[in-house]
């Protein structure tokens, strides 16, 4: 039986590493949809980030950003919901983590991913790539100012600690009130507590009508992890990290190597490798 929704991250999984949409995966895309199948973004972007590939995968209805915690109509702009991680969840846990790690400086991503409140010294540390932004763009506030309202996201790096390092740090704090989690890019990311992909896939498609047995889910990041093993069916890419390939059904070819085109195209019988 067709999936009645297909959901799936982007970079590292639906996009090649030069963050393109190869023309196999947009024609396969374009299938499933014609087959009244919706595809459904799932990402750690914000809306701006996922439009600069949307014209190339045809992305113009729902998408899930910043893990999950927002839901947003691509192309009329509606807010569905958005989960916002408070102030004193936030300052709390910097505070902590700060006493334990010198030198982590952070971003607070607001007003439904179209603001950016950078710290100062982070765009130092920051390319292009990370966030889809200048950073020679990017604000320099005190740390006072970047934590004074709740954040969709809060991304907090470090300038040699790894990602996967920083997490550590941050969840042996002990700490509750939020969700912290890293998706390849360089930097840690927190939302509100019970905040991932799942949780944000899940209400969507409460809304939608469409039961959690029929959704299809590919990814390939720790923070896709919760999508791909609550998914009727959760596909992780051959590159994927070590937490996407435990919680999935299947696992299909690289993203170098179109693998999500390749699962789409046997759901449609079209083999156009």
């Amino acid at each position: 039986m067709l999936p009645r929704l297909i959901a799936s991250d982007l970079d590292g999984t639906l996009l090649r590493n030069d963050l393109s949409v190869s023309p196999r995966t947009r024609r396969a895309l374009d299938a499933v949809r014609a087959a009244g199948i919706p595809v459904v973004p799932v990402t750690a972007r914000q809306p701006h980030g996922v439009k600069l590939i949307g014209q190339q995968a045809g992305f113009a209805e729902w998408a899930l950003c910043s893990n999950g915690a927002l839901a947003v109509h691509l192309s009329t702009g509606e807010v569905l919901f958005e989960s916002l991680l408070g102030v004193e969840a936030q300052t709390a846990l910097v505070q902590a983590l700060l006493e334990r790690v010198p030198d982590v400086v952070a971003v607070s991503i607001r007003e439904a991913g179209e603001g950016f409140y950078a710290q100062a010294g982070y765009a130092a540390l920051a390319a292009e790539r990370d966030h889809k932004r200048d950073p020679r763009h990017m604000t320099a506030l005190p740390l006072t100012e970047v934590l004074s309202s709740p954040s969709l996201k809060l991304a907090l790096r470090h300038p040699t600690l790894t990602p996967a390092d920083l997490l550590a740090e941050v969840r042996g704090l002990g700490l509750d009130g939020f969700h912290a989690t890293h998706s390849g890019a360089p930097f840690v990311e927190v939302a509100a507590e019970g905040i991932t992909k799942a949780a944000g896939l899940a209400r969507l498609c409460a809304e939608l009508g469409v039961a959690q047995e029929n959704v299809l889910a590919f990814g390939d990041a720790p923070n896709d992890a919760e999508m791909l093993a609550w998914a009727g069916h959760g596909v992780a890419m051959a590159n994927a990290h070590a937490e996407a390939l435990a919680a999935a059904d299947e696992v299909t070819l690289s993203n170098e190597e179109d693998g999500v085109a390749a699962v789409l195209e046997r759901l449609v019988g079209d083999d156009k490798s």
